[in-house]
């Protein structure tokens, strides 16, 4: 759940030679904008960027980076309204990239990864963001980005991030895409209909979830033509009853993304346990004290209750393996061409979340779910032929 910014320059210089373009043909569907409210409340734009000034980013090392660069592309901030997971309504924002052509072309929804800084939230356009990385030289290459903060930041960075939380990253990305979908009818971009989702760890959670979502509840209100969804974990029963009873590697780093989700949970579904119920001392009172960034560097599994961990494993902890129960995902039929992408080492997001949805979705008869296991690739080495594969798999979608 973790994406590692230190690869960004990797990742463009690895796959833009697989990069669909803007002359692909669009799917004819005249029902995919049905009329739906409005959501959109204010669109900004952050900047305007020459093909010159996008290769100006790309020295020393990088510079055969310049070389992929093709249209010159427009950033915009949106802000629109979208539903907290309390039900209320809140205001969020994301980054929309827009390639200065005129051709039609195709919207990707880039779900992010894991960040733990507002400067890196994509509406903040930060030198570090995915946005401003590989994101713009993908809008430079021929496609729409639209890229969600989610909640937790950008314009709602004053309300707690829903981390890992299957409705409150689906809500938001999709609200997402609605208003981009008002902001392109607005100002005429030539969009060809179609939409693709990808994301990594807990953007590819966060794919699967909104794909789920549109899928089941947005009927043929968008053209979704395919999904690539990385390292995500989406069997979150397994994964938990995984980090709950077996030894894992007490990384402190890692670690803080487990207790992230628990802590995440506890709040959503209005559990408030004091942390001494989940954890012994000393560790109760560091993460009572430190929250998701107390330091705990051994297997977590040795940080838990005995007390706890018997009431998962016995079943009497109704509350919580409901909790967890609500943000499992990976037990459903896509219709949508769908692959699944995991490295077999993985040592964050164990790559039982997505065997287990490939074959939970075989079970079920789909036929256009494709797991892609990457041999002996960590979390973080797994980043560069998802990002390929994935742009591969667009690229070859008339």
């Amino acid at each position: 759940m973790i994406f590692r910014k230190s690869l960004f320059a990797l990742f463009v210089g690895s796959l833009l030679c697989f990069a669909p373009v803007a002359c692909k043909t669009a799917d004819s569907d005249s029902s995919v904008t049905p009329s739906q409210p409005v959501v959109l409340v204010n669109s900004s734009l952050i900047g305007e960027y020459s093909t010159d000034q996008l290769r100006s980013r790309f020295t020393g090392a990088n510079a055969l980076l310049q070389v992929f660069i093709h249209y010159g592309i427009k950033a915009y901030r949106l802000e629109y309204m979208t539903t907290n997971t309390d039900g209320k309504p809140v205001k969020a924002s994301g980054a929309l990239l827009i390639p200065v052509t005129t051709g039609a072309v195709p919207l990707l929804s880039m779900q992010h990864g894991t960040i733990t800084s507002e400067t890196d939230a994509p509406s903040n356009f930060g030198p570090s963001s995915e946005a401003y990385t590989f994101g713009s030289v993908f809008a430079s290459q021929g496609y729409i980005i639209a890229a969600p903060d989610y909640i937790g930041y950008g314009a709602s960075k004053d309300l707690p991030h829903t981390y890992e939380h299957r409705n409150g990253l689906a809500t938001a990305s999709l609200d997402m895409l609605r208003a981009t979908r008002e902001f392109l009818t607005s100002q005429r971009i030539n969009w060809d209909s179609r939409l693709f989702l990808a994301g990594y760890s807990e953007g590819g959670y966060a794919t699967m979830a909104l794909q789920k979502k549109l899928e089941e509840e947005a009927g043929n209100e968008f053209n979704l033509v395919a999904s690539s969804c990385g390292a995500g974990a989406y069997d979150k029963p397994a994964f938990m009853s995984y980090i709950l009873n077996q030894k894992t590697g007490g990384d402190a780093s890692i670690n803080r993304l487990y207790i992230w989700v628990l802590l995440t949970y506890d709040r959503i579904y209005g559990l408030n346990r004091p942390m001494s119920y989940y954890f012994k001392e000393p560790y109760a009172t560091q993460v009572a004290a430190s929250g998701k960034n107390a330091s705990i560097s051994v297997s977590l599994n040795q940080a838990f209750t005995e007390s706890f961990k018997q009431a998962v494993n016995d079943g009497t902890d109704k509350a919580f393996l409901a909790a967890v129960q609500d943000n499992d995902i990976h037990d459903w039929r896509p219709r949508t061409r769908t692959q699944l992408y995991h490295g077999d080492a993985d040592e964050i997001v164990f790559y039982l979340n997505s065997k287990n949805a490939y074959d939970a979705m075989q079970k079920r008869g789909a036929t256009n779910v494709e797991l892609i296991t990457m041999p002996g690739a960590t979390h973080a080495t797994g980043v560069i032929p998802f990002i390929t594969g994935t742009y591969s798999f667009f690229g070859s979608i008339q």
